[in-house]
């Protein structure tokens, strides 16, 4: 057993973050400014999206896209079981009806022909969930959306530095499509909390800058800069899901060390693949798809409970107590009592989430991992699977 704590997650900040944010703290301007700006381009530099809009939370990111859509209460939005509450909570604080299709049990990304067949007259929108980090197939995505005139919000929480077919994951050439980043302390890149909307289209990226403060015709730069002018109109009702400038200088610092917390993501990813390719009791990820890149957030094996003594949440445990934290990325949405008793979902609706949901646990990853890190959680899954095999 490792004598100190090994945590799930842990995010690595460097001194010109914290550097940067002293100089933040001193300038006294702290919320949305310049430095919110800085990190936008930056953003849209890296995708390639012609607007980027900075927020407080990727939750915020999706609520906002769908109000900017005009999503309310008259439609539907379909999106996937096996996802994280925020997902679904957007859609419904828009008013609108969450709709949920099942996924495929291999890739755990959202089965497009399932989604085909709850797609109705009210359909307006659909939120694929590129799941740890694998794209989701967006050419099916996509064709289905132009077949039915809808709207794709992706939820990229997981997903930053991913790639479909040589594409980013955030890149946008359809006016109809947002795509939305985290910057959660465990995702690819942090900004303690925060999050990123990618899209191509200036009306509704002006409208999503709007809705995120307030509905007012001028943010407090604009107004506060020396050349700025007090008076503003509201134009719409909006929200207070602004970034601050403290967040966006964190996010310009780690955006420089992106590509190397992706590289030791992936580099930990193929150490565990080598070490767990023959390990009874353990379903691996598939193979990434030729002409795909996974951005890894999450390495995500399934605790195969057929050849094992033991649940997963029983192995969860049992790595506690190896001093190794792991984590539960997802239960299936349905499964909540909230989401089940408002709409009438129950266990068996959304066969393949449930396999999943029932069986995969999150491995350690994240860049700040050593090799002898690494070895010590190979070490403890290996032990407690060989003592609890059938």
């Amino acid at each position: 057993m490792r004598k100190t704590f090994l945590p799930f997650a842990k995010p690595a900040i460097a001194d010109d973050a914290i550097k940067g944010v002293e100089e933040c703290l001193r300038s006294g301007w702290l919320t949305t400014g310049p430095k919110t700006i800085e990190f936008e381009e930056v953003f849209k530099d890296f995708t390639g999206s012609d607007y980027a809009i900075a927020v407080n939370s990727a939750t915020a990111g999706l609520h906002t896209a769908l109000l900017s859509l005009g999503i309310n209460a008259s439609h539907e939005v379909i999106t996937t079981p096996l996802t994280f509450a925020a997902t679904i909570n957007a859609i419904i604080m828009t008013g609108a009806k969450p709709v949920l299709a099942d996924i495929d049990r291999k890739t755990f990304n959202i089965d497009c022909d399932d989604m085909a067949k709850r797609i109705t007259s009210r359909t307006k929108a659909i939120i694929p969930v590129h799941f740890a980090g694998r794209p989701c197939d967006m050419g099916a995505i996509e064709a289905l959306a132009e077949k039915h005139n809808l709207y794709i919000i992706e939820d990229a929480a997981h997903a930053l530095g991913a790639e479909y077919q040589g594409k980013k994951i955030g890149y946008v050439n359809d006016r109809r499509k947002i795509v939305v980043f985290s910057f959660h302390p465990t995702k690819n890149i942090t900004t303690g909390e925060g999050g990123m909307a990618c899209l191509n289209d200036e009306e509704t990226a002006e409208r999503m800058s709007i809705i995120r403060q307030h509905g007012m015709s001028k943010g407090a730069w604009k107004r506060y800069a020396a050349k700025g002018k007090t008076h503003y109109d509201i134009l719409i009702p909006g929200l207070k899901y602004n970034m601050m400038d403290i967040q966006a200088v964190i996010g310009i610092s780690q955006m420089k060390q992106l590509s190397a917390f992706n590289s030791r993501r992936e580099e930990i990813v193929a150490e565990y693949g080598r070490a767990f390719q023959e390990t009874d009791g353990l379903i691996l990820p598939p193979e990434v798809l030729s002409g795909d890149v996974h951005a890894w957030h999450i390495f995500t094996p399934l605790i195969d409970t057929d050849r094992l003594k033991i649940t997963r949440d029983e192995f969860m445990k049992r790595m506690g107590e190896e001093n190794i934290g792991v984590a539960l990325h997802y239960q299936a949405l349905h499964l909540f009592s909230y989401y089940g008793q408002t709409y009438g979902w129950n266990r068996g609706d959304y066969s393949h989430a449930e396999y999943v949901s029932d069986r995969i646990v999150s491995l350690p990853l994240f860049p700040a991992m050593t090799d002898e890190d690494v070895d010590d959680v190979i070490t403890a899954v290996k032990k407690i699977l060989h003592e609890e095999r059938r």
